[in-house]
Formats: structure tokens, sequence, C-alpha cells
């Protein structure tokens, strides 16, 4: 109990700067989430507020079930841009319906433990990941500063010089909670001719209400918004579980990916019953967080529970913030996201891993799908990989002195990618009549390295020889036993372990 009351301190407050850089961590990603929630809700094809709402639910209930301390989570563009269908089609309460069951779905795959899904994502293809976000991050930016005022640009670079030189007074104060209330502060003073926050589309007033969707409960609703779950849960997740392993090494902390699996459905449910879309953690303005001395809980609870504020309260004066001063912003993000290592490191590292770390960038960038970009660079890890250890392999042909026997000793690994390499290296023209085959040094993998010792063991003794096969390892026995077929096995086992 003393321990666990410990973990929950540490994880939630921390005396002095800490529990004021939480804070005022929170309030900079508040103000941050709402032209992104806006922008969510208008891909997605429904009112502001959907998305709004949504970025308040989640944030506050992952920062209580979350695992990874610190971390933001709202509505994003991933989820947004597979329910556009959904939403056009058949309209927002199945929005809603949808993110229930996204919410279910992704809680039983943290039961199901698939966050362990992550052991097989590489280096290279997480490195990709992240060029790829702050790529589409300034992407994002663009639009703001096409057909625009000179202000526009002068308030960017005056937001960027403020976030990147305030540091050097004084960190007391995040650089980019000063950015945003100091251009906001001469834009209302001057009248500056650039779009604010309230161009983006009308923030909602009042609070939200609790309510089920209005839809029926039948086998047909669940036809309908199932393929839509199955898909935002399965982005929602990745894009999670990766961004918490981006804030893990920033912090140089651990976080539990089990538990954000589950809290994220969790999350998910809370917002679609408050009338809010489905959503996932934000690199960018998780980024924003750490970046700014967010570090615990508490900073992501801020950031939900004063973006309610500001729609609740501050709504008119929120209108009025500059875009150009969250612009600026997310341009540092992008620039601070970026693995700017990564672009040496391509004549460094073996071109394998380079050639996965840009295909997982191109073809994100391209799509504007994360999990496909994510998936493109797994499939190519696991072929790289495949091809890597299939060259591991050699086989030696040692014959008896009067040449009446041979003895083939096996090196490395049997597997369905060395299976064929295997094969041909038994001569069908062998003209020894005993053969042993030492696969002391080998191991044997799946059933494709089965089904390949079995042909050539049938095919030597249907040509009269007699065929050994010693020195199997206990593993590579087990799965010999178990699956061959020729003769009953028809195989020795050896007993030289490795």
């Amino acid at each position: 109990m003393k321990e666990s009351l410990e973990r929950y301190r540490r994880e939630w407050f921390a005396g002095g700067a800490g529990l004021r850089a939480d804070v005022l961590a929170g309030i900079v990603v508040a103000l941050a989430l709402i032209p992104e929630a806006i922008g969510f809700s208008i891909i997605a094809g429904v009112d502001p507020r959907v998305g709004l709402y949504a970025s308040v639910a989640i944030a506050v209930v992952i920062s209580l079930i979350g695992g990874r301390p610190g971390m933001i989570s709202a509505a994003t563009a991933a989820v947004s841009v597979v329910v556009t269908p959904l939403v056009h089609d058949h309209g927002v309460q199945y929005l809603f319906a949808a993110t229930i069951l996204m919410g279910v779905i992704q809680a039983i795959a943290g039961l199901l433990r698939l966050n362990l899904m992550m052991q097989f994502v590489s280096r290279s293809v997480i490195t990709g990941f992240v060029n790829a976000l702050a790529i589409l991050i300034f992407m994002a930016q663009l639009p703001q500063l096409i057909g625009v005022s000179w202000h526009t640009y002068a308030m960017v670079a005056a937001g960027l010089a403020i976030i990147y030189t305030f540091p050097r007074l004084t960190r007391a104060v995040p650089s980019p909670l000063v950015a945003i209330l100091g251009l906001t502060v001469v834009s209302i003073a001057l009248g500056l001719p650039v779009n604010t926050v309230g161009d983006m589309g009308k923030l909602p007033q009042g609070l939200p209400s609790l309510a089920l969707p209005d839809v029926p409960l039948t086998w047909e609703t669940l036809r309908i918004i199932a393929p839509y779950s199955l898909t935002m849960a399965a982005v929602g997740l990745l894009e999670s579980l990766l961004t918490a392993q981006i804030v893990d090494d920033m912090t140089d902390t651990d976080s539990d990916k089990r538990r954000e699996c589950m809290g994220q459905g969790g999350a998910n449910v809370v917002a679609a019953l408050f009338g809010g879309m489905g959503g996932c953690a934000m690199i960018g303005q998780s980024v924003i967080n750490v970046t700014s001395g967010g570090r615990r809980r508490l900073s992501t609870f801020v950031a939900g529970a004063f973006l309610l504020f500001l729609l609740a309260v501050l709504g008119p004066w929120v209108g009025r913030v500059p875009m150009p001063a969250l612009v600026a912003v997310m341009i540092m993000v992008s620039i601070g996201t970026f693995s700017w290592n990564s672009i040496p490191n391509l004549r460094r590292h073996p071109p394998t891993s380079s050639v996965v770390m840009l295909v997982t960038v191109v073809v994100v960038v391209t799509t504007h799908d994360l999990s496909l970009g994510v998936l493109a660079g797994v499939m190519l890890s696991g072929i790289f990989f495949a091809g890597k250890v299939q060259r591991m392999f050699a086989i030696e042909r040692e014959p008896s002195p009067d040449g009446s026997a041979a003895t083939y000793r096996v090196h490395g690994e049997i597997f369905f990618a060395s299976v064929e390499r295997f094969t041909r290296a038994f001569h069908a023209e062998d003209t020894a009549d005993a053969v042993s085959i030492d696969v002391s040094r080998a191991h044997f993998w799946d059933i494709s390295a089965v089904d390949a010792l079995d042909k050539i063991v049938a095919r030597l003794r249907r040509d009269g020889r007699q065929v050994e096969v010693i020195g199997y390892n206990e593993a590579s026995a087990d799965i010999v036993d178990r699956f061959a077929q020729h003769d009953k096995t028809g195989f020795e086992l050896g007993a030289v372990p490795h």
C-alpha cells in the first residue's frame, strides 16, 4: 500500500518548480489543442465541439488511468480520417457508437497483451515514424502560411524568436506560453489582419452532457460500425504505443504499455459518452508538454481541464488567439521532433536500416497514414532480417578415406528462407553408401525446415543409402519429432545440446 501511494505521488505531483512546470506545460498544451481539435473535426465532417469535447475527455481520463505519465492524448487526425465515410453515410451518432466499440477493443487488446507486438518494431521504423510525423506537422501549418499578409510571417518569426531565446532569460515559464500570450496581446492591441482560432470554427459554449449514442441496438448497427471500430482501435493503439516509446526516450523513463492500451480504451469510451470522437496519443502535443517541463500525470490532467475552462468560460477570448502564434509553436514541435542525427546516420548505419527508415518516411508522408508507413517499415525490416539470417548458413561435406561414407556438417539457422540452400547442398550424384547429417551446430526453426530435412532423408534412402541425422539440440529435436513424417521420423536424436 505504501509503495502504491509513493508511486501515485511520483506520477502526479512534484514540489516547487516541478509542480509549476506541470501546470504551465498543461496550459500551453491546452491552447495548442484547440486548433488541432477543430481541424480534425472538420476532417471527420462533424461539428468542432465533437473534437474539442473529445480532447477534454480523453486528456482527463488518460491522465487518471493511462500508462505513460506526461503523454498527451486527444482527438487526432489518424482517427478522424478513418471515420469520415462513416459520418457521411450514417451520421454522427454512429460515430459515437463506433468510438465506444473502439474503446472496448482497445481495452481487450490491453488484456491480451497485444502491446508486446511493439517488440517487433525496429529502431529504424520508430525513427522513420518520428521523422514522418515531424514533416506532417510542418506540412499541416502550410495552409496558414499561404495567401496571407506579411503580418502573419512577421508574427511567426517573432513567435519562433521568443520560443528559442526566452529560455536564455528564464525557464520558470515555458517559452511557447510566453509566445502565445505575447503575440495575442500584440494582435489584439494593434488589430492585425491575421487569422485567429475563431476563424477555424465556432467554439462551443457550456459543458458537454452525458448521453448514450442514439442508434438502434441491432446486429445491423454492429455490422456497420465494426470495421471502422477495428481500424480506429488499431491505428489509435499503434500511434499511442509509438508515442509512448518516444516519450520514454525523451524522459529516460519507462511506462506501462499494457496499461496504456486499456487506458486509451477507457478514455475513448468516456469521450463518446460525452459527445466526442475517438482519439489517441499525440506526438506533437506530447513533445510540447515534455519540452515545456511536463513530466507527470498532472500536466496531462491540466491540459484537459484547462481546455474545458477555456471553452466554457473564456471562449470569446480564446477565439481571438492569433493562428501565427500557434503555427510558431507547431513549427518548433516539428523541428524538435525530427531526428536530425538520422541524416548523417544514413551513411554510418547499415544500408538496410537506412532503407527501412526512408521507406517508413516516404509511405507516411505520401499516404498521410501512420499505420501504413509503420506496417511497410516492419514488413521490410522482417524481410531484411530474414535475408541476413539466411546468409548465416553453411554446409561442409567430409568424405571418408575410401569414399564409401560422407558426413554433412550443417552450420547456422534452418528456416523457410534457408531451406532451398539446405536442400541444394545434398547432391543427387553423391556416391557414398552411408550419409551422416551432423546438425549439432544448426537449429531447426519451423515446419519448412523439418519438411526439407524430411525430403532429403527420404530421397537419399530411396536411392539406397543409409542415412542418420545426429546432433539435434533439444528444441530442434522436439520440432522434428512432432512434425517429421518420413518413416515415423526415422531420425536418431543425438545428445549434443546447444
